[in-house]
C-alpha cells in the first residue's frame, strides 16, 4: 500500500508509524504490530499505532528513526505492507524453555533487535528467558560477538584505558575522579556510559548536570583532539545499538540479568579498543551480588578477557554502604567536584575508593611500578592536575563545571531526623536507591538524597541525618513514606 509522509517530528526511541484506523483495518495490522516501510532502496520494520483524527487515510506519520532512516520529508511517498514474523521469536521461545542457542541462533536475534524486527514485548522475554536460565559461557560469547558485529567502533591512539562498576551502590561515582586522575597521567580514556538502570543515577545522568553527554562518532574523534578522554552516554555513539535496547527493556523490568551484564560491559569495551580493563565489583548484603557471586563474576570477566585479548583486572570492593554523599545526578556531581577541589568537608570514602582504583589502573598499565599506583593517584589530586583534566573533558564536552553550584536542587525537600541516639551500622543501598528514585532521580537532576551521617558515624537524638530532594510534593511524599516504612538506616 502507498501511503504519504506525514513528519509529526515523534521522538519515540525507536523506529514507530502512526496508520489511520482505516488504514490499518485495510492492512489487516493493529497496535504493536509491525509494518515495513520502504522508500526506494531503503527500508526499515517499524512498530505500529492507530489514530482516527490525527491523520488521512492516504497518509502516514513516522517518528524520527523512520525519517533519519528513509531520509524522508513532508509529502513523501512510501510503500507500506505488512513485516513477516521473524524466527527469531522461535528462538527466543527456544531459550524460554532454556535451551542452549548456538552462535547463528544468537546473532539472529540480537541482528533482529538491532533491526527493529522485534517489539518491545519480545525483547522482554528474551531479556526474562535469560534471567530464568542463564546462558553458558559460549553463549555469553556469542552475545559479545553479536553486539559488537551490530554496532560500530571507535579507532583511537595510545594505550586505551577504561574503568567500570557493575553498580548496584547509591552514590559510588568514582569513574568521573578516575578518569580524570589517569587521563592527567596520559592513558587513553573513551568512558562510554549507560543511564542508571537500577540505581538512582548513571555516570551519564551525573555528567549530564555540567556539560553534553549524547555524541556521534565524529564528535567523539573531536573531543579527543583536545583532551585524550570522555565521559558520554555510548547509547548516542551507536557502539552497541542492541545492547542499548536491552538496557531500556532491563530498566521497565527492572531486571540486570548476569550474561547481558557481562556481554554489555565487555561489548562497549572493545567497541572503544578498549586494551586495559578494570572492573570494580562491589559485594555484600545490599549490593547486586554477595562475596561468592563476586568471585564467580570475577573469574568470568577475566576468562572472557583473554578470549577478546583484553587484560582485565577485576576487583572486589565493600558493596555494604553508599559511597559519598550525595544520591542522585546533581548531589554526585557535586561530590565528585568537591573531591578534585580537594574541598576541606569531601566526602573521603569517594575520595579514598576513587584514589584506591586510580592507583590499580595506573598499575596495571604500567604508568607506574607496582605498589606506586596510589601515591601517583594522589600526587595528581593534589597538585590539581586531576581537576585541570577534569575542566578539559568537560569543555570539549561543551559544558561548565561551574553549573553544579549554580543549578538548584529540586526545589521541595524533607529533612530527617534521628528519633534516638546512637552509632550508625548500615545505610542499605537498595532501600536508598529506592527511595531516591522515587523522588524523581535519575529524570529530575536535582532530585535524590544528602547523607550527613554514613556509617559509623555517631548520631544525637533530633540530629538531622538525611534530606529527600524532589520536584513534586506527590513525590516526595511517596519518597518519605517509603523511607519510614523500609528504614534504610541501622543503629547499633
Amino acid at each position: 500500500m502507498k501511503l504519504k509522509v506525514k513528519v509529526l517530528k515523534l521522538l519515540a526511541g525507536r523506529p514507530v508509524v502512526v496508520l489511520h484506523f482505516n488504514t490499518a483495518g485495510k492492512l489487516s495490522v493493529r497496535v504493536d504490530d509491525r509494518v515495513l516501510i520502504e522508500r526506494k532502496t531503503k527500508s526499515i520494520v517499524s512498530v505500529v499505532d492507530v489514530s482516527t483524527g490525527l491523520l488521512k487515510e492516504n497518509e502516514i506519520a513516522v517518528s524520527n528513526e523512520v525519517v533519519k532512516r528513509l531520509n524522508l520529508k513532508d509529502g513523501d511517498n512510501v510503500e507500506v505492507n505488512i513485516a513477516e514474523q521473524p524466527e527469531s521469536i522461535e528462538l527466543i521461545h527456544k531459550k524460554l524453555e532454556c535451551h542452549h542457542l548456538n552462535k547463528k541462533e544468537v546473532h539472529e536475534i540480537i541482528q533482529d533487535i538491532v533491526k527493529n524486527a522485534l517489539t518491545e514485548t519480545e525483547i522482554a522475554y528474551f531479556v526474562s528467558a535469560v534471567y530464568k536460565c542463564g546462558m553458558s559461557m559460549n553463549e555469553v560469547r556469542y552475545l559479545i560477538d553479536s553486539i559488537v558485529s551490530t554496532g560500530k567502533k571507535l579507532k583511537l591512539k595510545g594505550k586505551i584505558a577504561d574503568k567500570h562498576s557493575i553498580g548496584g551502590v547509591a552514590g559510588n561515582r568514582t569513574s568521573p575522579i578516575v578518569i580524570s586522575i589517569c587521563a592527567a597521567a596520559g592513558l587513553t580514556l573513551p568512558k562510554t556510559s549507560s543511564r542508571a538502570i537500577t540505581s538512582a543515577a548513571g555516570t551519564a545522568d551525573v555528567i549530564e548536570t555540567i556539560s553534553r553527554v549524547d555524541f556521534s562518532v565524529k564528535e567523539i574523534y573531536k573531543i579527543f583532539k583536545k583532551t585524550n578522554a570522555c565521559l558520554v552516554w555510548g547509547g548516542s555513539l551507536g557502539l552497541a545499538p542492541a545492547d542499548d535496547r536491552l538496557i531500556q527493556i532491563e530498566k521497565l523490568l527492572h531486571l540486570d540479568p548476569e550474561p547481558q551484564l557481562l556481554a554489555s560491559i565487555l561489548s562497549k569495551k572493545i567497541a572503544v579498543g578498549s586494551k586495559y580493563v578494570l572492573i570494580d565489583i562491589p559485594y555484600g548484603t545490599s549490593a547486586k551480588v554477595s562475596k561468592k557471586q563476586a568471585l564467580d563474576l570475577k573469574e568470568k570477566f577475566q576468562n572472557l578477557g583473554k578470549d577478546f585479548d583484553m587484560n582485565i583486572k577485576c576487583v572486589l570492593t565493600d558493596g555494604t554502604n553508599p559511597v559519598g554523599r550525595g544520591i542522585g545526578p546533581l548531589l554526585e556531581i557535586r561530590d565528585i567536584l568537591s573531591v578534585l577541589k580537594r574541598e576541606r568537608k569531601r566526602p573521603l570514602d569517594l575520595e579514598k575508593k576513587s584514589i584506591f582504583l586510580s592507583g590499580q589502573l595506573l598499575e596495571m598499565t604500567e604508568t607506574t611500578k607496582k605498589g606506586d599506583g596510589e601515591k601517583l593517584a594522589e600526587e595528581l589530586l593534589n597538585s590539581g592536575e586531576a581537576l585541570r583534566k577534569f575542566e578539559e573533558i568537560i569543555s570539549a564536552q561543551k559544558g561548565d563545571i561551574n553549573r553544579a553550584k549554580n543549578t538548584k536542587l529540586s526545589k521541595f525537600k524533607k529533612d530527617i531526623f534521628a528519633k534516638t541516639p546512637g552509632k550508625i551500622k548500615s545505610v542499605n543501598n537498595k532501600k536508598i536507591n529506592l527511595i531516591a528514585r522515587l523522588a524523581g532521580s535519575p529524570a529530575d537532576k536535582g532530585s535524590g538524597i544528602y547523607l550527613y551521617k554514613i556509617r559509623s558515624d555517631r548520631v544525637r537524638k533530633n540530629e538531622k541525618i538525611l534530606t529527600i530532594y524532589s520536584e513534586s510534593k506527590i513525590r516526595l511524599k511517596d519518597a518519605v513514606d517509603c523511607y519510614l516504612k523500609s528504614k534504610p538506616i541501622a543503629y547499633l
